[in-house]
């Protein structure tokens, strides 16, 4: 999963930046208003957080751009406690509002379940088959039986199954997994956590579709 931190507080940023990361998600950040609003607008993420008050374009500006084009999750993040800033936040068309100073476990599960909600799914728990997936934890069972993933394996399994049924491109994918600043080429990385999720998990877990991606089939239970 990739995120698109919006903050121009050096400090701040710096130690969201870090929480997201340990948690698994591949960050973008920016630090001020036009940098963000340039990367919400060219790529997809699969949530932003996003601060109001910014140099260049401000926090209102970038979600009425955005939500020209795109459905993508938007946390804002403010000092502004007021009830009508919070009002308009949500009408403008963001999907959640989190007042500074906050505590970062309460972010990342902001996050979490805005990821689920835009995927159609209330549960925390996924489960597909024999597998199930606890996107708080990051664990993954097989049979009852806890499953060692990478946190790498892990987010490309948690996306996929988010996106069950759908075929996901290579290119998409790579987009979801990594982050501007991952060191890294597509070449045939991809293929390689393939391999190793349905070594754990079985063959047939992640289904390969002939020069159009990979899927997870099967409906969430």
């Amino acid at each position: 999963m990739k995120i698109l931190l919006v903050e121009d507080s050096d400090d701040l940023r710096r130690t969201v930046r870090q929480a997201l990361t340990e948690e698994g998600y591949a960050v973008d950040e920016a630090a001020d208003g036009d940098e963000g609003a340039y990367k919400a607008e060219e790529w997809d993420y699969d949530a932003i957080i996003l601060d109001v008050m910014l140099p260049g374009a401000d926090g209102w500006e970038i979600l009425r751009r955005v939500r020209l084009l795109k459905a993508t999750p938007i946390l804002m993040l403010t000092a502004k406690h007021k009830a009508q800033d919070r009002v308009r936040g949500l009408d403008g068309g963001a999907d959640d509002y989190l007042v500074k100073p906050f505590d970062l476990p309460e972010l990342l599960a902001r996050v979490r379940a805005l990821i689920r909600r835009s995927a159609g799914v209330a549960s925390s728990v996924l489960v597909i088959g024999d597998v199930h997936l606890d996107t708080v934890t990051r664990r993954v069972k097989l049979d009852g039986e806890r499953v060692e993933l990478t946190a790498r394996e892990y987010s490309l399994v948690e996306y996929l199954a988010l996106q069950r049924g759908r075929v996901i491109s290579r290119t998409t994918l790579y987009e979801h997994l990594f982050g501007e600043d991952d060191e890294t080429t597509l070449s045939n990385l991809l293929d390689v956590y393939v391999c190793n999720v349905r070594k754990k998990l079985g063959k047939d877990f992640i289904l390969t579709r002939r020069g159009h991606g990979y899927c997870i089939e099967g409906a969430l239970t």
